[in-house]
């Protein structure tokens, strides 16, 4: 029972850090702001997170870890390959759309690239393993035509959603960008 209390706690504290993130900006939010939103001390706070910067970090790691497990259960679905990595995209992006429409969006994800690099270095390379070892399966059954090997493959995927994510100029631009490069990359990988 203390380790649900406790997860409560923490999660609460990073539902708070994520909402004053997004309304303030990192840099402008204090652990004031995030306690307030948390119905909590700031020395409470403290006994989870030792600074503003630990928090970024485990919310990238808890990021990276429902992606990824959106991502692989979007690909144990059947159903057309199209459909199937459409769905899969849409899993790995869901949410993205609101970070960019934030104010405070980019700051954010600056943020979290300056600090938890190895962590998105890791989450990535998990998502690609997912599409690669999909496109591996998907290419023995005879349902995926390669043009490069399947973790060539997994590794442009996932490359340039997180360019797309980079890119954008905002929300409404990278869903239809995200939408659009699932159905030409869809559309190019189905045997016909």
């Amino acid at each position: 029972m203390a380790d649900t209390a406790e997860d409560s706690r923490q999660q609460a504290i990073l539902n708070s850090a994520f909402q004053a993130f997004a309304t303030y900006g990192f840099r402008k939010t204090s652990m004031d702001d995030i306690a307030r939103g948390a119905r909590m001390s700031r020395p409470a706070v403290y006994l989870h997170f030792k600074n503003k910067e630990a928090i970024v970090t485990r919310l990238t790691e808890h990021y990276y870890a429902e992606k990824i497990a959106a991502v692989a259960a979007a690909l144990t679905v059947s159903g057309s390959v199209s459909d199937v990595l459409k769905d899969a995209v849409q899993a790995q992006t869901e949410g993205m759309a609101m970070i960019l429409a934030s104010p405070h969006g980019l700051e954010m994800l600056d943020a979290t690239k300056s600090m938890s690099s190895d962590i998105i270095s890791q989450g990535e390379a998990e998502l690609a393993r997912l599409y690669s070892e999909w496109l591996t399966r998907e290419h023995k059954a005879g349902r995926v035509r390669l043009l490069a090997d399947a973790d060539e493959t997994g590794k442009t995927i996932t490359a340039t959603l997180k360019g797309l994510k980079a890119s954008a100029i905002g929300a409404e631009e990278y869903e239809t960008r995200v939408a659009q490069f699932a159905a030409l990359i869809g559309a190019g990988l189905e045997v016909r």
